[in-house]
């Protein structure tokens, strides 16, 4: 089984539990990926243009493409990471087209072009190709950057819709996505499915750290976990943490777990609006340390941008957040509003970009009791569960690709 997806193994995401689930149901992998550098911008310790470009981990053989880093994050450093991997990936079919595989498997996240290397290779074997698509592009991109030009925007949309019509079948994360898929490509219903992203079982654990507890032991805990980018809407959140501190809670800590292209920015942002001393960056940490953030928060926070491609889905995080068994607050629209506020009630979700909401809702949760947080948090733990625990999506996947 081939793989394609330009984030891989030492980056944390959930392609490496996905291949690693895959592998112990005796699939036989290859990954093509680009060269680890995501969220730092920096090659880590061992890895550069010409050092690991060739691996193996846990049974499965990793090929690695050129990528020029992201370095500092800026828009032109980003575009030149996104161009570098897709093109660099085309010199690397001559050797994918040498081999038998059954089956070719695209974990498309931004930019859906890091998906054309695996399209080619199953159009020229005639290889069965399964893309799941986290990112929908062109909205993704919009999500981003402020693209108004009518001409630039028509070309992105070209572009994207080219690589979704291309691929025999396609995993997608809502009914509402599924759809946009429909119209988008003309596949019959039996081609796509709709499988929220499953989440690794180290969110499921309880882990504590004594020096988190002592640093953070007083005060009311709002935890975030993840990316740090312009489709957070950052913004939203500091006007939250404004308006709560002018209503004299100062005994509120926010506390920020990850990094990404906005980090410096929002740092620069909370000493602007004088937050520098409830405000704790903790910066980019391992997976495996994120329970004992959780452990620490009494709620959880995510805020989106208004955009019809993030209505459309379930973000990861929130997948995570339900595994923890903490409460948490939201501002988003769409599918994830309807299933925190009213399927699951394991929180409160308002509207994107919604100041005020955001913080009506931090001060609901605020004023329960441990118990009554300790219950909320429960349902959502119990609904993940029953619902989203990661055999479950992940053997639905194995049994999608290989039908």
């Amino acid at each position: 089984m081939l793989v394609v997806c330009q984030h891989f193994w030492p980056e944390s995401f959930r392609i490496n539990d996905i291949c690693d689930f895959l592998g112990n149901k005796g699939c036989d992998i290859e990954v093509l990926c680009g060269l680890p550098n995501y969220p730092s911008g920096k090659f880590p310790e061992g890895y550069g243009y010409f050092k690991n470009r060739r691996q193996v981990r846990g049974g499965v053989r990793i090929r690695r493409a050129f990528e020029i880093p992201r370095g500092s994050n800026t828009n032109f450093r980003i575009f030149l990471n996104y161009i570098s991997f897709p093109f660099s990936s085309l010199f690397h079919i001559p050797r994918l087209l040498t081999k038998n595989f059954d089956k070719i498997f695209i974990y498309q996240l931004s930019p859906v072009i890091m998906s054309v290397a695996g399209i080619i290779v199953g159009k020229l074997k005639k290889t069965e190709t399964t893309m799941y698509v986290l990112d929908l592009w062109p909205e993704n991109l919009y999500s981003v950057l402020n693209i108004r030009s009518p001409f630039l925007r028509s070309i992105a949309r070209s572009v994207s819709h080219w690589h979704y019509r291309h691929v025999d079948k396609l995993v997608v994360l809502s009914e509402k996505m599924k759809a946009q898929m429909l119209e988008i490509t003309g596949k019959s219903a039996d081609n796509i499915i709709v499988l929220p992203q499953a989440c690794e079982k180290i969110y499921e654990a309880e882990d504590h750290d004594d020096n988190l507890r002592k640093r953070f032991s007083k005060g009311f805990n709002i935890v975030y976990t993840g990316n740090i980018s312009p489709a957070q809407s950052f913004e939203t959140v500091i006007e939250a943490a404004v308006f709560l501190k002018n209503e004299g809670l100062h005994d509120i800590n926010w506390i920020i777990v990850g990094d990404g292209m906005s980090r410096k920015w929002l740092e620069a942002e909370v000493t602007k609006a004088g937050l520098q001393d409830i405000f704790y960056f903790e910066g980019q940490k391992p997976v495996e340390d994120i329970p004992k953030y959780t452990d620490i928060a009494d709620v959880l926070l995510g805020c989106l941008v208004k955009s019809n491609l993030l209505e459309a889905t379930i973000p990861a995080k929130v997948m995570s957040y339900l595994a923890s068994g903490k409460p948490m607050v939201l501002a988003m629209d769409g599918e994830v509003h309807d299933l925190i506020n009213n399927t699951i009630r394991c929180g409160y979700a308002g509207p994107t970009e919604d100041t005020s909401q955001l913080a009506r809702n931090i001060l609901k949760v605020y004023s329960l009791s441990t118990a009554e947080r300790k219950q909320m948090g429960k349902r959502g733990k119990d609904y993940h569960f029953k619902h989203f625990e990661r055999s479950l999506l992940l053997n639905k996947l194995h049994d999608f690709i290989f039908k």
